[in-house]
């Protein structure tokens, strides 16, 4: 089982969004997400999403909400437990990112770039502004196949 954060930096209408195109054996490679990465040993959600922000971006978190837990679950991958959160403070300036490309995309644009089919789900219930939810995700392969919201198939 794998502990994860991602995390969608908020300025104005637009998301910081990472294109997975630098890392070997990635299993995002050249899908677009958000910022974030494996929990280390001792490690709260806010302590792993603050890291993965500092490492992968350079900048600091000042004000954040957790806004649900997904579970993934896969014929492939290990299942996976990621912690979502959306950030809408930070100091520093951006620098370049060592797993990919960082930029700032309009949330109308969000759905034309190339993404795993749950995380248009969870971008969906970000921009809604819905409450804390646990959302579950089973693939075959890179096939969603379904998708249960709060205990309910969607």
């Amino acid at each position: 089982m794998k502990m994860t954060t991602l995390c969608y930096l908020e300025r104005g209408d637009e998301y910081l969004m990472l294109h997975r195109t630098k890392k070997e054996n990635d299993e995002n490679h050249d899908k677009w997400i958000g910022v974030g990465g494996k929990f280390e040993a001792g490690e709260s959600p806010e302590d792993c999403m603050r890291r993965e922000i500092l490492e992968e971006t350079g900048l600091t978190v000042t004000d954040y909400r957790y806004r649900g837990i997904v579970t993934f679950v896969s014929n492939v991958y290990e299942t996976e437990y990621m912690h979502l959160f959306s950030v809408s403070d930070w100091t520093g300036e951006a620098r370049e990112c060592d797993e990919g490309e960082l930029a700032w995309i309009k949330k109308q644009k969000l759905f034309d770039l190339t993404m795993w089919q749950g995380d248009r789900i969870f971008l969906r219930l970000l921009q809604e502004d819905a409450p804390f939810f646990s959302l579950k995700l089973t693939y075959q392969g890179d096939e969603l196949t379904e998708a249960v919201l709060n205990g309910q198939n969607l």
